[in-house]
Order: structure tokens, then C-alpha cells, then sequence
């Protein structure tokens, strides 16, 4: 394990406000602190994520479509006192110079390799947080609270999203594709499918957590629909891939059949082929790949409300459950989330975090994909900025669903809605199919 910066245990002890020695401030201070506490404990995670990177790795990048490593740190700390800062407290910019460096619409993503050294994005962390801390004390955080905890959620998407780089920058060689019709163990958990009975439920959310995407809360009917228990395996997926799925013209769509052609892919991007991950989630596959696999077995992706339902509906209190398990906020029992395990878990791992139709692993281990292209619900309004989720509603990108084993809690719950072109294939994503 790396360490951070020679001075790390200041900088982590410094963006503590348990140890800091400013006062409780004084304008709604139960208020703030609870939302400080939060902010804190992600940092805390966040500076516990980069303590695994290498230095040599945070200039790197491991794909052209993400930035650097290096570049996140500095992006997490310039928005936070972009909005903040300079949007709520007026302040000038702490660094004028990182307004290209840093800004998400500044230097092309090719061009964010020439970074400041480690030392000095940590100490621009640390200098923005305790100049936040200072605002706060004067802060109107009833009127503020959902601009703080979408950047508390922004932080903790960027932390996820580097953590995709760190990933692929450690992928091992291919391994040699598998031949044909070589039989295999599979758990027989796979084909398990749960009932989902006709009837109305209440998509979205409309708290204070909402992203924009999510609001407004409003009443979908769906048909009766079936949905698979878990996630579709590695050990159920290779069954596809032994069959010569990648071959197979009849289970593509046009635009996957051509993504094939093009790629000339044959298997998961994280793939492992030891026995004891047979039971784990597949892992790094297109939303093309995962279409394909659903009509080799018979069946097709859901749609994002059918997930939605499986995932929030209890049917016997009549209302949307904000988690699987109910309202109680994410345990080590409930799911695979936050870096605890740092991998896959099995799918059937996770009992006490079933969903009321009895659906395993909605929450954690791997995103999943959805036959829905990403638009907006009845009632729409951006938020913070008009370019955080409108410029996607462009019929290009899926929704995804669930989180991974990096997601953060912050962001883990039933209605979060994530979207990507169905060709992408870096983040840690799965599927589980319906009918």
C-alpha cells in the first residue's frame, strides 16, 4: 500500500471536524454538523481510497474517455469550492489557475495529464475544506442543505469513477478465450426468477438527497413481469461464452452485432476464471453484451421502472422502500459497498439485504443495466446547473442501476439513477435479466 504525502496524517487530521479547533458554529449548527459529519466521513473513505494508488499512477491515463487519477483529487476540491466558496460565500477563487486545470468543461481529457505534484492536490483538498469549514459557521444551511449534498455525492461519484481508472490501470493480459462446448460448474442459482405482480408503484425521489434525475416522485403501472433473483453470474455467463455467444449473429442486436464486429470482444473486461468466482456477478460488460446474453436464455434486460419496482415496492405497506431492506441506511450485512471488500461478493451473499419481492444484491457488487435509455421524469427541473444530467437525455445513453462494491452509501439507493452509452463497458457493471 502507498502512502499519501509526507504530511497525510495532518492533512486527514486537519479535514476532520471532530479535531478541528473552530467553533460549533452558530447559525442552525445541529443542522450543519449532522451535514458536516457526512461530508467528513466520505473524505475520511476518499483519503482511505487514495492510500491505495501509487503515486506513479496519478498522472496516468488509462483510457481516453477518463481522466487521470490526479486530476479527480483536484476536480473533487475546485468544485467543492467553486459552489461553496465562490457561488455562496463570494469569495474569490482560491487558485484562478486551476480554472481550466480543473473545471469539468476546461482542458480535453487528453491534455489533464500534466497535473501538480501529490503533495500539492492533497494540500488543496485540505485548503478548501477548512476554508468551507470557516463559511459554515454563518452558512444558511436549511436553505444550502441540497447544494451540500450533491456535492457530498458528487465526491462520491468521482472517488468511484477514479477508482475505474485504478482498475484498468492493473488489468492483466486477456486471458486465452475458452474453447467451445467445454462443460462447466454453474450455480444453479442463475435461472431463479421472482414474480412481480400488475399494479401501480412511486418512482423517484423527491428528498433532500434527490439528484435531479430522480425528481419528480410519480405513479407508474406495469403488467405482471418476472426478474431474476440475482445478478447473472460469471459461472452462468461462461455458459454463453462456451456456446459461442460472441459467434452467434442471432443473439445481437444491429448496433451490438456491429459494436462486435468492430471490438472483436470475446469476454468480460474483468474476468476471472477460478472456480471459487463462479457465484460472483460477471463484471465489465457492454450493455450490448448483456442484451445478447438475455436472449441466449430466453428472456431480455429490464426496463429501469421494472428494477425500480423489484428493488423499492413493499406490497403489503403499500409504499417505495428508499433501500431494499427497507429505511435502515447500508451495513456491511445488507450489501457489497464503499470499498469494504475491494472485489465481487458472491450474489447470495447478502440475505438480510432482499428486497420485500425477495431479490438479492439490487444494492452493491455491480451496476446493472437496464433497457432504458436515460430521460427525464414528469416535472424535470435541472439542478445545480443545467449540464449535470439534461445534455444526457439524448437517447444515447442506458440507465443503469444498483451501484458497485465502490460505491459510496451516499449514493446508494433504490431510486439513484446512472446512465451510459450502452458500448461502455470500464465501469463495474453486470445485468440480471426479466420477462
Amino acid at each position: 500500500m502507498s502512502t499519501l504525502f509526507p504530511s497525510d496524517g495532518q492533512v486527514a487530521r486537519a479535514s476532520l471536524g471532530a479535531s478541528t479547533p473552530f467553533p460549533i458554529p452558530a447559525a442552525n449548527p445541529d443542522r450543519f454538523l449532522a451535514v458536516w459529519t457526512e461530508w467528513q466521513a466520505c473524505r475520511q473513505m476518499t483519503l482511505a481510497v487514495l492510500a491505495t494508488i501509487a503515486p506513479a499512477k496519478l498522472n496516468c491515463q488509462a483510457h481516453p474517455d477518463f481522466s487521470p487519477i490526479g486530476w479527480h483529487i483536484g476536480h473533487i476540491a475546485y468544485t467543492e469550492a467553486l459552489w461553496i466558496l465562490q457561488r455562496c460565500a463570494r469569495q474569490p477563487p482560491l487558485h484562478p489557475e486551476y480554472d481550466t486545470l480543473f473545471a469539468a468543461d476546461g482542458l480535453p481529457k487528453s491534455e489533464r495529464v500534466h497535473l501538480p505534484d501529490r503533495a500539492t492536490l492533497f494540500a488543496y483538498l485540505t485548503q478548501v475544506r477548512n476554508q468551507v469549514w470557516h463559511y459554515g459557521q454563518t452558512a444558511p444551511i436549511t436553505q444550502q442543505e441540497r447544494l451540500w449534498r450533491f456535492l457530498l455525492q458528487h465526491e462520491s461519484q468521482h472517488v468511484e469513477t477514479l477508482t475505474y481508472v485504478h482498475q484498468l490501470l492493473r488489468l492483466p493480459a486477456p486471458l486465452a478465450a475458452a474453447p467451445a462446448n467445454v462443460p462447466r460448474p454453474l450455480p444453479d442459482r442463475g435461472g431463479e426468477m421472482v414474480e412481480i405482480p400488475a399494479g401501480p408503484f412511486r418512482m423517484g425521489n423527491d428528498g433532500v438527497m434527490a439528484l435531479d434525475n430522480e425528481q419528480a416522485c410519480h405513479t407508474v403501472t406495469l403488467p405482471t413481469y418476472w426478474i431474476d433473483r440475482y445478478p447473472v453470474t460469471r459461472g452462468a455467463y461462461q455458459q454463453f461464452i462456451d456456446a459461442g455467444g460472441y459467434d452467434d449473429r442471432r443473439w445481437w442486436s444491429e448496433a451490438g452485432w456491429q459494436w462486435l464486429q468492430q471490438t472483436g470482444m470475446r469476454e468480460p473486461l474483468y474476468r476471472s476464471a477460478a472456480a471459487d468466482w463462479l457465484d460472483h456477478p460477471v463484471c465489465g460488460v457492454s450493455g450490448y453484451e448483456a442484451d445478447a446474453y438475455a436472449r441466449f436464455v430466453g428472456k431480455r434486460l429490464p426496463t429501469e421502472a421494472e428494477w425500480e419496482k423489484a428493488a423499492s415496492w413493499d406490497p403489503i405497506a403499500d409504499r417505495a422502500r428508499s433501500y431494499p431492506w427497507g429505511e435502515a441506511s447500508p451495513t456491511a450485512s445488507h450489501c457489497n459497498y464503499g470499498h469494504q471488500v475491494g472485489g465481487t461478493t458472491p450474489v447470495h451473499q447478502y440475505a438480510a439485504g432482499q428486497s420485500a419481492y425477495g431479490c438479492y444484491d439490487l444494492l452493491g457488487n455491480v451496476w446493472e443495466w437496464t433497457a432504458t435509455w436515460f430521460a427525464p421524469y414528469p416535472h424535470f427541473q435541472p439542478y445545480p446547473y443545467v449540464g449535470y444530467s439534461q445534455p444526457y437525455f439524448d437517447q444515447a445513453h442506458r440507465v443503469i442501476r444498483g451501484g458497485s462494491w465502490a460505491t459510496y452509501p451516499w449514493v446508494l439507493r433504490n431510486p439513484f439513477r446512472n446512465w451510459y452509452h450502452p458500448h461502455r463497458r470500464e465501469f463495474f457493471v453486470g445485468f440480471r435479466c426479466a420477462l
